[in-house]
């Protein structure tokens, strides 16, 4: 037989006389069903001759089903029903002239003619894989979807992420920002960053940071605010509040110790994004969560209103759906978003408010 590669089947003579071929060495994790006899006539047939195949629709069906001795089970996995994994059987066993099913009240088995043809076409499968598996430069594409908060997904999660597409170019990351959460907490996701007091039942849980309160304004509205010998005196202050997280000012004050400031008044906004832009543009303190802020405190467009920061009750978790730990990709993914956790600690959070 003419050469294809490492990959070309190869034929051996047996005792009988019957010729067999071997399945290609070298691709361990691929099950083959390993030697097949293969009748003489077709061994001798010439490579050209034209050879009418079943379709290959029909032969995924019929693989499915008598690898797991069930429609119900075949339909499951290739994502069809019962009935059109019946069906196909059906067509496949009028196009052969035999059954390849022993239909029975307690269940499905296959006929003789099935357990004949079943290892050439789970052969035949097999080596597809491999053929598509060996080619010379493909790539292959992953795709890891993420559910996350619109903040800490702009906030945290998509500046680091060229440092991710850096080490695996061929994998593609999707993340949705939307806040239905249906299904708390990964449903219908392979991971999801998860701003909580701990862990929830539904699957496993690795806790990334905590996060911190701490007031924050325009440079010039602390220099306005602050007296000769003393701190930023936030009396003086519009406060800046958050619908979302309309506590957050209580909850640092408790935390810091101070009272005399009044939340009643001062302006509100339904995102953390306006607040910060508007404490930005000098209208007022609002309090803002670390590493959320991190970035406009790097930049200088603003700084802390107090030296006193406050630990929350809460903290950023990452969950994963059971499928995390079963594929290569997403094991690299639950690694590197530890990973930058574990930097962003120690070079920032960790640093400047241990």
């Amino acid at each position: 037989m003419a050469g294809v590669g490492t990959n070309e089947a190869r034929f051996r003579f047996s005792a009988n006389g019957e010729t067999q071929r071997s399945r290609p060495p070298g691709h361990p994790g691929i099950a083959t069903s390993g030697n097949i006899p293969i009748p003489p006539q077709a061994a001798q047939a010439p490579a050209t001759m034209p050879q009418r195949l079943p379709p290959l629709n029909a032969l995924r069906l019929f693989e499915a089903a008598a690898r797991h001795r069930s429609f119900k089970l075949a339909a499951a996995e290739l994502n069809v029903t019962p009935g059109a994994v019946s069906h196909g059987i059906g067509a496949l066993e009028e196009m052969l002239g035999v059954e390849l099913f022993v239909r029975e009240p307690r269940g499905l088995s296959l006929s003789a003619a099935g357990e004949q043809y079943l290892p050439y076409i789970a052969e035949a499968f097999s080596l597809i894989a491999i053929g598509t598996q060996s080619l010379p430069d493909r790539r292959k594409r992953r795709s890891i979807s993420v559910t996350c908060a619109p903040t800490l997904a702009a906030r945290w999660l998509v500046p680091r992420l060229a440092d991710f597409r850096a080490r695996w170019p061929n994998t593609d990351v999707s993340v949705d920002t939307s806040r239905r959460q249906a299904g708390f907490p990964v449903d219908g996701f392979d991971f999801g960053l998860r701003l909580s007091r701990g862990p929830v039942d539904g699957a496993s849980w690795q806790r990334l940071f905590g996060e911190r309160l701490v007031p924050v304004c325009s440079p010039g509205c602390r220099a306005m605010l602050t007296r000769a010998d003393g701190p930023p005196d936030l009396t003086r202050a519009t406060l800046i509040h958050v619908d979302t997280a309309s506590q957050d000012w209580q909850a640092w004050m408790d935390g810091a110790g101070i009272d005399g400031l009044d939340l009643r008044g001062g302006l509100r906004f339904d995102t953390v994004q306006l607040a910060f832009d508007a404490a930005a543009a000098g209208l007022g303190v609002a309090i803002g969560r670390r590493p959320l802020v991190d970035r406009e405190l790097a930049a200088g467009t603003l700084v802390e209103a107090s030296a006193t920061s406050v630990e929350t009750q809460t903290a950023y978790w990452l969950c994963e759906a059971p499928q995390a730990s079963a594929r290569a990709d997403l094991v690299a993914f639950r690694n590197w978003l530890i990973e930058q956790a574990a930097e962003f600690l120690e070079s920032g959070e960790a640093n400047r408010h241990g």
